[in-house]
């Protein structure tokens, strides 16, 4: 997809980009039944269970990348190519995450994303683009981001006491067609308001990837990181193209605060 100077600027200032339908229908239509596969399964939970209580045997049977679908949406190329632009030609993978929500679940407050421990710069950017599957209507979880708080330091939590109030400034996203994707530079303060569809109304589908400037160390988020990177190593999901996007060599070792 081709991208305007504008658009690098406003993402330079805003610190987002909207990317309506963003994604091929032939590739949403097999994440709907992968995520189904990954929470159903109780291999979401898995995963869920190794970061909070790190099993010294070892990682969760089964990441996801290894469902097929989601390790092509990992290192979808139109999508590397444009973090190329965002973050510069050298990155790495940092983490995907993979849920479905039902309606009435909880929203989640003020907060940003940006893995650094103490906050203390933004001069290594560092982008999340979160992958809505099945679109978002008014009626939806929707998400809220406060355009230019990118370039704040502050730490995650440092707006969580307003919960998902409305905010001087907020720009509300809450209609997009299917595979539409958002891509949020990872320090950008952004919240979830919670749906307010009837209970029976279906799932509303979002998978999350992360992904960092190389020329510093990031901290992990998981503690089977090295597995993780180890796995799109195994899988070739690079295709020789991205040599840094999986290597292990850009990260710290991994402190439980971190998660």
């Amino acid at each position: 997809m081709p991208l305007g100077r504008q658009s690098l600027e406003e993402f330079r200032l805003r610190g987002y980009l909207v990317l309506p339908g963003f994604l091929p229908p032939a590739l949403v239509e097999r994440l709907g039944p992968e995520v189904d596969h990954w929470v159903e399964s109780g291999l979401r939970q898995r995963s869920i269970d190794a970061c909070l209580r790190p099993d010294p045997a070892g990682p969760p049977p089964f990441t996801e990348l290894e469902l097929a679908a989601h390790g092509e949406l990992a290192v979808h190329p139109p999508l590397l190519r444009l973090l190329s632009l965002l973050l510069g030609p050298g990155f790495v993978f940092h983490h995907l995450h993979s849920d479905r929500r039902a309606p009435g679940a909880p929203g989640k407050d003020w907060h940003h994303d940006y893995e650094q421990n103490p906050q203390q710069d933004r001069r290594f950017p560092m982008a999340h683009a979160l992958h809505y599957i099945g679109g978002l209507t008014p009626s939806d979880d929707s998400l809220v981001v406060l355009p230019g708080s990118h370039r704040e330091i502050a730490e995650k939590n440092a707006r969580a006491h307003l919960g998902s109030a409305v905010l001087p400034g907020e720009v509300l996203i809450d209609e997009l067609p299917p595979g539409s994707t958002v891509v949020l530079h990872s320090a950008l303060f952004h919240a979830r308001r919670a749906s307010s569809r009837p209970s029976g109304e279906g799932f509303r589908y979002m998978i999350d990837g992360s992904y960092c400037r190389t020329g510093r160390k990031w901290p992990p988020v998981k503690p089977y990181w090295r597995h993780l990177l180890a796995t799109g190593r195994r899988l070739d999901l690079d295709r020789e193209q991205w040599p840094e996007l999986f290597r292990d060599s850009h990260f710290t070792e991994y402190e439980p605060h971190t998660a």
